[in-house]
């Protein structure tokens, strides 16, 4: 950060600092500072943040990228996945609306993250108009973070958002990409493999194990144009399908017992729309008659259980699935970000002010995801929350009596936890 923002990084690291260790709006890290012994920043009152939020350029922000890409150089998965963030602001140019995540009656952004899966660490985020869809957005992703990393060899694995025959070949265009994406069954090549394999995959010659799952699985190298095969996997997961089954079958059930209570009242709803014809009928005593939608629920049913992945790497259905599977890790990282860095809402108003605040919450999550690293290899989370973490080390107190500084007594867990960091007691 001193290399791509030589200016402003010791206020941007006591920003990131009070978020991770707060988690409360920037309004009040005035008087956190001040009562926190942290880098010399001033007051770093609402005003000041404002103005900090504004001077950050664009190209400062890339350059730190850039930087922190070449670090990140590991060979793993980089799961990629896009949320979205609501607002109030009517001044911010990308804050339209959408498809809203957290089912929010507001306008929003879109962050597109990338998130390592070995790693568990952020590595690139880009900001995107609250309109756009997941599938509009990966072409200039990959444009982005190839330029910044000179195209180095890449590993993607996304859900399936992201597929479209653009996006498949806009990867396949680029030699140094290798990529794992879950196939929509809307598309064709999902469609069809599955019915090719529907009667005969549920064989224990299928069997693969993984974790606490049981699941049928059968691999194809399928042409995908003249120049490119992929693997096609295809899963079967039966007690899925049987809970999905059971689901919906209740689910109807329920729905066609409140209809023939009350049909005048159903025939209003949507829900029962969907699944039953209501009819108007002398025969009856209610006056209706009640008919569940069968070929509605066998649609809906058709492909339960049922995943189709594609792959131009991985060769093995069970590797395949856990590199899928792995992905959450970005689901998490948003988590994190939004309940734990004061990203559920911008609480800004300006263009160049949403970016930096973002920029700061990216920051802020590479720190809380190293700091979740480090508590599942050293087992710390048997012994308390993160949150808990944080607040055992916000008890250590620092007196200054005359110009002296004197400090009070390490307790026992906090001493456990600086051993389990590799840092110093402070003397």
């Amino acid at each position: 950060m001193v290399e791509s923002v030589p200016d402003y990084w010791r206020e941007l690291f006591v920003l990131t600092c009070y978020l991770v260790a707060s988690g409360d709006p920037f309004l009040y890290c005035e008087s956190w500072v001040k009562n926190t012994e942290c880098l010399p920043v001033g007051s770093m009152s609402s005003q000041r943040i404002s103005e900090l939020l504004s001077k950050v350029t664009s190209k400062q922000r890339e350059m730190f990228y850039q930087v922190w890409c070449r670090v990140r150089s590991e060979r793993e998965y980089l799961a990629l996945d896009i949320t979205s963030i609501s607002s109030y602001s009517q001044l911010i140019e990308d804050v339209e609306w959408g498809y809203n995540r957290d089912s929010e009656e507001l306008p929003q952004i879109n962050i597109c993250l990338l998130m390592g899966e070995s790693s568990r660490l952020p590595v690139y985020q880009s900001v995107y108009s609250g309109s756009l869809k997941d599938v509009s957005t990966l072409e200039t992703t990959l444009s982005k973070f190839d330029a910044l990393t000179d195209n180095q060899p890449l590993l993607l694995v996304m859900d399936k958002g992201f597929y479209s025959i653009r996006n498949i070949n806009s990867m396949l265009a680029r030699p140094h990409i290798r990529f794992v994406i879950a196939v929509p069954f809307t598309a064709g090549i999902a469609r069809k493999n599955v019915e090719s394999e529907r009667k005969d995959i549920d064989q224990l010659a299928n069997t693969l194990v993984l974790g606490t799952d049981s699941i049928r699985a059968v691999t194809k190298s399928r042409s995908w144009n003249p120049e490119h095969n992929l693997y096609v996997h295809v899963y079967y997961n039966a007690l899925k399908a049987i809970k999905a089954r059971e689901s919906l079958f209740a689910h109807v059930a329920t729905l066609k017992e409140q209809a023939e209570h009350n049909p005048e009242l159903a025939s209003e709803q949507s829900e029962c729309r969907k699944y039953l014809i209501i009819r108007r009928s002398e025969k009856t005593a209610s006056g209706y008659t009640v008919t569940i939608r069968q070929d509605v629920v066998e649609k809906e049913l058709k492909h339960a259980g049922w995943l189709v992945l594609i792959s131009n790497e991985i060769s093995e259905a069970k590797e395949a699935l856990r590199v899928y599977r792995d992905k959450d890790v970005v689901e998490k990282g948003f988590l994190r970000y939004k309940n734990s860095l004061d990203l559920g809402r911008l609480r800004v108003h300006k263009q160049e002010s949403m970016q930096n605040k973002t920029f700061v919450g990216f920051l802020s999550l590479i720190l809380l995801s190293y700091i979740h690293q480090v508590m599942l290899k050293e087992e710390l989370y048997q012994k308390m929350t993160m949150r808990q973490l944080l607040l055992t080390l916000s008890k250590l107190r620092v007196q200054e009596i005359n110009g002296t500084k004197i400090q009070f007594p390490i307790t026992k867990q906090q001493r456990e936890i600086f051993k389990a960091f590799g840092i110093e007691e402070p003397m």
